[in-house]
């Protein structure tokens, strides 16, 4: 109905034309604001409702995988089986070099046992009939269980004629067996696991001897090839580890200083100008881009060692670098000028100005922007890929420069894994991890900003 005939209506006087169209033009935005308010809040909820997908998805496919299945057993270290020389003492009189080498020796004396023996006989006590079938009965502990009683051995062999009582993994098909992962109705030709090891495994695991334990070798082992179901992130965790302090080393003073520079001191001419677009390109720059910068420079021309966690960490201090500066920049700005004008005035020279006076008010915006881009860092895989460090590393690095892989990384191997009902729930379980990680370095970041406010 036209606003004029309302007006009229009602006994007011009727709108000129100015005011009709005023009044026209005012309904038309308020049904493109509500229009626009409608529209934005369905596409934050379609995007909470993809996000909350995502974890539902991740979580409910990794969280299974921290608990494994595990079977426990009486275990005889017999002597009659472990038959070796005394565990070396160093003597007065030897280098450390010659007892090292002693000791080296008789651990490889030890790595010659056959626990596999040890083992078989623990399951015996289990499965009587386990002497008929004892290719099937192999199979049903991992192997690499029987590095861990070796090391049991090598650390304690007052052990040798004792009986403990052990709980260890089972192989990785007897894991996705009971958690349901396998399609039970297969024929026999395409099940992983034999009729009789599957009897076995439903039967063990009525009367509680095969269980799932939450699993710690997820945490404390390596990758492994060889057993699948003691592959863990240790390797990988402690690879980020090391790149992550390269970055925090490098990066961030590096990134800092910059800014400040460039902020408070650097004279506002052509250079500068060109400097400050560059770094603005260099941030928006594909991170595979550093990959190949890091393997010709790094890798190519200072023959650092390939796949090692230093490499790794140069080039995500490169790619972290831009981020740092411009958000140290971008608190720097945001403090007022009259800070600056006010210590200038009483006498303070321009670095104890910046020192004194700016830099504190920018602390806490300086530590979101630093956590956040080794956040960001943590999470890469792609420049991790090109220089090497996707190869299969089957122990825990000790320094930066021994040969690792990266949590990232680690997942991207992961997936790819021909084991796909096992890995799928690792996968998920790494990618939680990977997350509780940088969702703690975000949360740290929020509470030092919070922090250093509060205090200044």
């Amino acid at each position: 109905m036209n606003p004029a005939n309302n007006s009229a209506a009602d006994g007011v006087a009727p709108l000129s034309k100015v005011q009709q169209k005023v009044a026209v033009s005012l309904n038309r935005r308020h049904r493109h604001e509500k229009l626009f308010k409608g529209v934005g809040l369905v596409a934050s909820l379609i995007s909470l409702l993809l996000v909350a997908i995502l974890f539902i998805n991740i979580f409910s496919k990794g969280l299974p995988a921290f608990w494994q299945s595990a079977i426990t057993l009486e275990i005889y270290f017999d002597p009659e089986i472990i038959k070796i020389s005394d565990k070396p003492v160093q003597r007065a009189d030897e280098t450390d070099n010659a007892f090292r080498q002693r000791d080296i020796e008789w651990q490889s004396e030890v790595g010659m046992i056959n626990f596999n023996r040890l083992i078989v006989e623990g399951l015996n006590k289990v499965l009587p009939d386990a002497n008929q079938y004892r290719r099937d009965v192999q199979r049903i502990v991992t192997s690499g269980e029987r590095f861990a009683m070796r090391q049991l051995v090598i650390d304690n062999p007052a052990i040798i004629g004792q009986t403990k009582t052990l709980n260890l993994l089972t192989d990785a098909n007897i894991d996705v067996w009971l958690k349901g992962n396998i399609d039970r109705s297969l024929p026999d030709a395409q099940q992983q696991l034999s009729p009789k090891v599957r009897e076995w495994v439903e039967m063990l695991s009525e009367q509680g001897i095969i269980k799932n334990r939450f699993s710690f070798a997820l945490f404390m082992n390596a990758d492994s090839r060889s057993s699948l179901a003691s592959a863990g992130l240790a390797g990988a965790f402690m690879g980020s580890l090391y790149m992550m302090l390269v970055v925090l080393f490098l990066a961030v003073p590096m990134g800092v200083a910059a800014a400040i520079y460039l902020e408070e001191f650097a004279p506002k001419n052509k250079i500068t100008d060109l400097v400050e677009v560059n770094i603005n390109n260099l941030a928006a720059v594909p991170s595979i881009v550093f990959g190949l910068l890091g393997a010709a420079v790094f890798i190519g021309w200072f023959n650092l060692p390939i796949s090692a966690p230093i490499v790794g960490g140069l080039v995500l201090s490169l790619m972290t670098l831009p981020t740092v500066i411009i958000a140290t920049r971008s608190t720097l700005k945001a403090i007022p000028p009259s800070i600056r004008q006010a210590a200038l005035g009483l006498g303070a020279s321009k670095m104890q100005a910046t020192f004194h006076h700016v830099l504190p008010l920018a602390i806490p915006g300086i530590l979101t922007g630093a956590i956040l881009g080794v956040a960001q860092a943590l999470g890469e895989a792609a420049p991790l890929l090109l220089i090497g460090m996707k190869s299969f590393v089957a122990q825990v690095p000790s320094g930066p420069f021994e040969q690792a892989t990266a949590l990232p990384v680690q997942i991207f191997l992961w997936q790819g894994n021909e084991l796909r009902n096992f890995f799928e729930a690792r996968t998920s379980a790494a990618i939680i991890v990977l997350l509780a990680l940088m969702l703690t370095l975000n949360g740290l970041a929020i509470w030092l900003r919070k922090k250093y406010e509060n205090r200044w």
